[in-house]
């Protein structure tokens, strides 16, 4: 039933049974009691023309659960893993406007390091990793980063390395769409350097938020977050799918 109501997500304009069965190289017998079960229960259509799809009941219960997401909460067992993993502090953030806003935060058991971000608290998103990374979704060419730095510039300053010209911006974030992460190297705070990556929970074409990992500079370099991110990104989709593209 599941190989079943998978193949009539890829049908959204219905599929017959002769044509479902061998898709799932099923026999047609098979194939109907499954669909016949699913039908009852409201996961799939039989039209009148015979063929099936996908029922209103599923996206009902879909878009039920997409109402009480909790993203915080769903992230929060991979900001623990990142948290360990590197005994470091790790971020979940989403943006606002030209701020992020903190919604979860979990610190390593020893050696943390207390930082400005805190639950509800906000950064700018132009010097922040969880914020470049998302930037980098919403912003796709200099017209869009020269637009964002009108309407809310002139970018503050927050260390020597914060970036604050439209030019170097947009170069940072085509940067960062092609390799896919996000870097922060001590431009929100002096001495701490981040490695992020945009999370797209929701839609494909839109990230919901972003999740970080934040470390001292001294005790973890940049390099060293920057050889580790396949296996940040690899963590954080073995937890909570394929999201970070």
């Amino acid at each position: 039933m599941l190989a079943a109501l998978r193949c009539l997500a890829e049908h959204p304009k219905g599929v017959a049974l002769d044509q479902l069965a061998r898709e799932l190289e099923l026999p047609k017998s098979s194939a109907h009691r499954a669909l016949a079960t699913l039908c009852r229960n409201g996961f799939a259509d039989h039209d009148e023309g015979g063929d099936y799809r996908l029922g209103l009941e599923l996206v009902r219960l879909v878009f039920a659960f997409h109402r009480q997401l909790d993203r915080p909460r769903l992230v929060e067992p991979v900001l623990a893993a990142l948290a360990e993993r590197f005994g470091e502090t790790a971020h979940y953030a989403e943006l606002d406007g030209a701020e992020v806003v903190y919604l979860a935060k979990v610190t390593p058991g020893t050696g943390g390091v207390q930082m400005t971000s805190q639950v509800g608290g906000r950064n700018p998103a132009h010097c922040t990793g969880v914020g470049k990374a998302l930037l980098a979704a919403v912003l796709q060419d200099r017209e869009a980063v020269d637009a964002f730095v009108a309407d809310c510039g002139p970018l503050v300053r927050r260390t020597e390395r914060t970036i604050v010209d439209a030019a170097a911006l947009d170069a940072e974030l085509e940067t960062t769409r092609a390799r896919g992460y996000a870097l922060d190297d001590e431009e929100s705070e002096p001495g701490i350097n981040c490695l992020a990556f945009a999370l797209y929970l929701d839609e494909p074409g839109r990230p919901a938020g972003a999740v970080s990992v934040a470390a001292v500079a001294q005790r973890t370099p940049l390099a060293d977050l920057v050889a580790a991110a396949e296996d940040v990104r690899q963590l954080i989709e073995a937890r909570l799918g394929t999201v970070t593209r």
